[in-house]
């Protein structure tokens, strides 16, 4: 005598809602995170009535070049600076200048690697931040940080950045 057995079916598991979760669970995570921006170098391009003004002739002793070159040599005033040399000198250069009559003349080569521009970039916005922190502390006891936007209004007016970016060259190493 045989005995029959039963063919069991294992019970299928209804996934019909399984889309509905996994698109609301991606639309929470993307409203939820936060999105990678661009980054990028904050300029303040002047108003347009300024554009149109005459162009003014500036002392050279008020001017500081510096310079990159195809090899990612960094020049201030043409002499090889290591970053830390070009933010001392141009906080000295910016200190030692009245309000406004200060710039900064920024130069690159064509060949000159993204990395060193904007460290050297870096560099200089890196002496503007010394030098108002400075006087924050000096002034109002705190940081230039935790200044109120009065505050900060007088300490940006005192150094104002004047950074001048010149057109791209194509230099053969440091030689002009």
């Amino acid at each position: 005598m045989f005995i029959r057995r039963r063919h069991r079916d294992v019970p299928e598991l209804n996934t019909t809602s399984t889309a509905d979760i996994s698109f609301m669970l991606l639309v929470f995570f993307l409203v939820t995170s936060s999105m990678d921006t661009d980054k990028g170098l904050g300029r303040k391009l002047p108003p347009v009535e300024e554009q149109q003004q005459e162009l003014q002739d500036i002392n050279r002793s008020n001017v500081l070049e510096v310079r990159l070159d195809a090899n990612d040599s960094l020049f201030c005033d043409n002499q090889n600076v290591t970053l830390t040399e070009l933010q001392q000198q141009v906080e000295s250069f910016v200190a030692s200048r009245q309000t406004d009559r200060h710039i900064i003349a920024v130069q690159a080569d064509r060949h000159t690697s993204y990395n060193a521009y904007f460290e050297m970039q870096n560099a200089v916005v890196a002496a503007y931040h010394s030098l108002r922190d400075k006087m924050a502390r000096q002034k109002y006891g705190h940081s230039f940080d935790l200044c109120t936007p009065e505050e900060r209004e007088v300490v940006t007016a005192r150094y104002p950045q004047r950074i001048s970016e010149g057109v791209p060259t194509e230099q053969e190493g440091g030689d002009k």
